[in-house]
């Protein structure tokens, strides 16, 4: 009897079941949407009526794209701060929540006060901008890396999981001669993949969607990333008017701006959604990590 109780589907599933199918479908109909029409020939998707399935299958924007060498140094220069920037990112703020993890560090409380200000109120984008031309960031490779080395949030996650480590790990790597970096690396970091999944996850993310920093601080069109190559196409160019310049061999009734700027939105967008799966669980253990624990 409680069985069949459980097992029977109520009207209230039915409406949630429903509503969770038309949420998936608006989310993700318009990605299924730019797939297709960056397919379809350029020429035949002006004329409309496309909404499923390449109407007449092309290539020709992908080739496009994969030809223009500034698609291509963009592309770069977006692999490089994202593997850097994540890298560098992760290991800094993880030193200083491993730091600020320990209640003997002097300061301890000063810091973690400090930056709790910082979370919630900042200098503005002006000050922000003439302290990072001072410090000679302006239009230089470094203005991706250095800014986001620290992010409080992120060190409070990677705070939270260093204080659930058992104390004996650390007073036994004493004893055997091990100081504070060698118990980081040695010990810690290895015992820390799913916070540290998670971390590179959320910058690897950032770093690759960040069109706003290429925009502001970069005016060297070889420095920029692909999001902000893409923003400049969007902004500058009319789907329904532009054609874009185009490489040898491509001529312009083969592509139009809106084919070109949808075939580039897909490559782009590509990596990461291949690199998400692999880091889902562990992307689930650390949101664990941070709302349950500290």
């Amino acid at each position: 009897m409680a069985s069949s109780k459980l097992n029977r589907i109520t009207v209230g599933d039915i409406m949630i079941g429903i509503l969770m199918l038309v949420i998936c479908f608006v989310s993700l109909y318009p990605v299924w949407y730019t797939v297709v029409i960056s397919f379809n020939d350029s020429g035949d998707a002006l004329r409309g009526g496309i909404y499923w399935w390449p109407r007449k299958f092309s290539l020709e924007s992908y080739k496009t794209v994969f030809q223009d060498t500034t698609i291509i140094r963009a592309f770069a220069v977006t692999v490089l701060r994202t593997l850097i920037g994540t890298v560098t990112s992760v290991f800094f703020t993880a030193m200083v929540g491993y730091a600020l993890s320990k209640k003997h560090i002097m300061g301890n409380k000063f810091y973690t006060i400090l930056g709790t200000i910082t979370m919630f109120f900042g200098g503005g984008l002006i000050p922000y901008f003439i302290t990072l031309k001072n410090l000679g960031l302006y239009n230089n490779f470094l203005v991706y890396i250095i800014p986001s080395l620290f992010n409080f949030y992120n060190m409070i996650i990677f705070r939270s999981f260093f204080n659930e480590l058992p104390a004996g790990l650390e007073e036994s790597a004493r004893l055997d001669g091990a100081n504070d970096l060698m118990i980081f690396i040695r010990i810690v970091i290895p015992l820390s993949a799913p916070v540290i999944a998670k971390i590179a996850l959320f910058n690897g993310v950032g770093h690759w969607n960040d069109y706003f920093t290429g925009v502001m601080y970069i005016n060297d069109a070889e420095l920029q990333p692909i999001q902000t190559y893409l923003f400049r196409i969007i902004a500058s160019a009319s789907a329904s008017k532009t054609v874009v310049a185009m490489p040898a061999g491509v001529t312009a009734q083969q592509v139009s701006s809106q084919s070109v700027r949808l075939a580039t939105m897909v490559v782009t967008t590509f990596p990461i959604m291949c690199v998400y799966p692999f880091l889902q669980k562990y992307f689930v253990k650390g949101m664990l990590i941070g709302s349950i624990k500290g």
